[in-house]
């Protein structure tokens, strides 16, 4: 199996330099190791000191390769048939070809099909470790929670859209004035969805995990417990905290006391927020690490001789269990939220839970489908849900407003 460690965290806070070192060390120990960058604005190849990286993986140092996603052409690859389609409709509609053509980019594309070059070295074979330079939170928290929202359209949605066109493409042409989409375009679709969501099933898997990356400051700090929070939500494994540019305390002059104190408070409540999980630190340098050698001293000082790339233990973010009483118990990891904070809602087979801005649709085993919420609650960091027998004649469908007092 193929160890996989994703890194991300606020822009500008060193995860580049982090997952660069981790992948190093990882290839100094042995570990036929790729580092593989899914950030649009690529930075890998900087942190090794190279001026051409290519878009294949290259080797860089003994058992240690790089690679720097050309999204462009792997857009070309799997969005296609697509793109032509909407294409056409465009050009019925009398758009610019130019303009068309910008219309026809999903945004955050480039992160999306990063992912799937992901999929495709790991499924090869050939890796030991794939260590992964995400993007920046938002945009690795968006690409990650898009498997599961595209899983749940094309297995509602899509299957009756597609025999509806099928079934009168002639009239809706006619009718619309435009073209209607073929096989092909469904097709696409569903290609991309289904490799999606085999790189969501690699991702939430025992053998990947992701690892936060922030600098001791309190705006840092605050969406580091956010991504942490909305990483779990999805089900992705987090197992470790990378504290980056840590003040050393010796010899402080004044100033640099300042700057200290500052920082010590904050690791303080880094601690507390992430108890559960390893708090590696990195001191801030005298000079910024560039190249093989200082990347992995840095990791060899982060990591002080623990193994970088360990398999995580523990239980997993998403969890089911039985009862004595006969009853069944979802357990989910959100870390750092109250009940009061979470919004959950029964729909059939599917149970919602909304955390903030984010939602995610749980579509429930077959064996928790034919039951009733009985009660939810968050504790210790965990939302648990009860499910117990349905009562005579009701239906699954329930809404609670939030887990608090259930």
């Amino acid at each position: 199996m193929t160890r996989i460690v994703l890194f991300t965290g606020k822009g500008g806070v060193g995860k580049s330099t982090v997952a660069a070192g981790t992948a190093a060390l990882a290839a100094q120990a042995g570990h036929r190791t790729l580092v593989l960058s899914t950030d649009a604005a690529h930075s890998l190849a900087d942190a090794f000191a190279l001026v051409d990286a290519g878009s294949e993986p290259a080797e860089v140092a003994p058992g240690l390769w790089m690679q720097q996603v050309d999204a462009q052409r792997r857009f070309e690859a799997s969005w296609a048939d697509i793109q032509r389609y909407l294409l056409s409709v465009l050009d019925v509609a009398g758009v610019d070809p130019v303009a068309a053509e910008e219309l026809t980019v999903l945004p955050g594309a480039e992160e999306v099909l990063a992912l799937l070059a992901l999929r495709e070295q790991v499924l090869e074979g050939a890796w030991d470790v794939v260590v992964v330079d995400c993007a920046p939170t938002a945009e690795t928290l968006r690409l990650l929670a898009l498997p599961e929202a595209l899983g749940w359209y094309m297995s509602r949605v899509f299957p009756a859209q597609r025999r509806i066109v099928r079934a009168l493409k002639p009239v809706l042409t006619r009718a619309a004035g435009a073209p209607m989409p073929d096989d092909s375009v469904f097709d696409a679709l569903e290609r991309l969805h289904g490799e999606l969501e085999e790189v969501r099933q690699l991702l939430s898997g025992p053998e990947a995990s992701v690892r936060v990356v922030l600098t001791p400051e309190k705006v840092v700090l605050a969406e580091a417990r956010r991504a942490y929070t909305t990483l779990s939500l999805f089900g992705y494994r987090v197992d470790g905290v990378v504290a980056n540019r840590v003040f050393p305390a010796e010899g402080a002059d004044p100033w640099r006391a300042g700057w200290v104190a500052a920082q010590a408070e904050v690791l303080g409540e880094v601690a507390e927020s992430f108890a559960s999980l390893p708090v590696w630190r990195s001191p801030y340098r005298t000079g910024e690490p560039v190249g093989v050698p200082a990347v992995r001293e840095v990791a060899e000082e982060l990591y002080g001789g623990a193994d970088p790339v360990a398999t995580p233990t523990g239980r997993s973010p998403l969890a089911v269990r039985r009862t004595r009483g006969g009853a069944s118990v979802l357990r989910l990891a959100l870390p750092g939220v109250d009940s009061a904070d979470v919004d959950l809602a029964r729909n059939g087979d599917d149970l919602v839970v909304t955390v903030g801005s984010y939602r995610r649709l749980l579509t429930l085993p077959q064996g928790l489908a034919r039951l009733r919420v009985a009660a939810a609650r968050v504790e210790d960091g965990e939302l648990r849900v009860r499910f117990t027998e349905q009562d005579a004649g009701t239906r699954p469908e329930q809404t609670v407003r939030s887990a608090e007092g259930q």
